[in-house]
């Protein structure tokens, strides 16, 4: 396949993969760590041969496959998938599962970066950016030691239950309301699904 043909396909899968996950180009520029510069310049077809690295930031941050990004188009493989999957037009991402205890001194790094150490889990859904927390202590009264938290790391929506680090007791809680500005609370990112001793619920 030419570069410009892979060029091509990225520049599309970006446009698609943001209207179809309600994300934004400040969105993506914002957790990938790219520019908006280097986002502009891809959708405006101004760059062919894309840093091999800027791919991978992208595709992390949708949770898509590196190597398809480049060379397929995700909205036909959708569409084709969600005539034929009892689950819809969702394909499995893959998880990585973290310990509690070893949580705080992965946050910073990346998806695919924690998905090569750690354990993967899957989960069936559009959302991306995801973890999963291996809780080691109760949270809330409501999670038990090995409950298994799947959180989409680092946002923090407004109505969703969001798990949260604190750092004075150094244990996580779980609230839907949190002052984002409080230097003593992490926000690990929103709670999208909960697993009961690791099952699905």
């Amino acid at each position: 396949m030419h570069r410009r043909e892979r060029s091509e396909n990225l520049k599309n899968n970006i446009k698609y993969l943001i209207k179809s996950r309600g994300e934004t180009q400040l969105s993506l520029c914002n957790s990938s760590g790219l520019t908006r510069t280097t986002i502009y310049n891809i959708l405006e077809g101004k760059v062919v041969n894309v840093q091999q690295s800027t791919v991978r930031k992208i595709s992390d941050f949708f949770g898509v496959s590196y190597e398809e990004i480049e060379t397929i188009s995700f909205e036909e493989k959708e569409i084709i998938d969600s005539s034929i999957s009892p689950q819809g037009n969702m394909n499995p991402a893959a998880v990585p599962v973290i310990k509690e205890s070893l949580l705080l001194q992965n946050l910073d790094k990346r998806i695919g970066e924690l998905a090569t150490i750690f354990p993967l889990t899957y989960y069936f859904g559009t959302s991306f950016n995801l973890i999963g927390v291996l809780l080691e202590n109760e949270v809330s009264g409501m999670n038990e030691p090995g409950d298994l938290l799947i959180v989409q790391k680092g946002a923090a929506s407004i109505d969703k239950e969001k798990l949260v680090y604190d750092k004075v007791s150094k244990r996580l809680f779980i609230t839907t309301d949190v002052d984002l500005a409080l230097e003593s609370v992490c926000v690990v990112g929103d709670i999208i699904e909960e697993r009961f001793n690791g099952l699905q619920r």
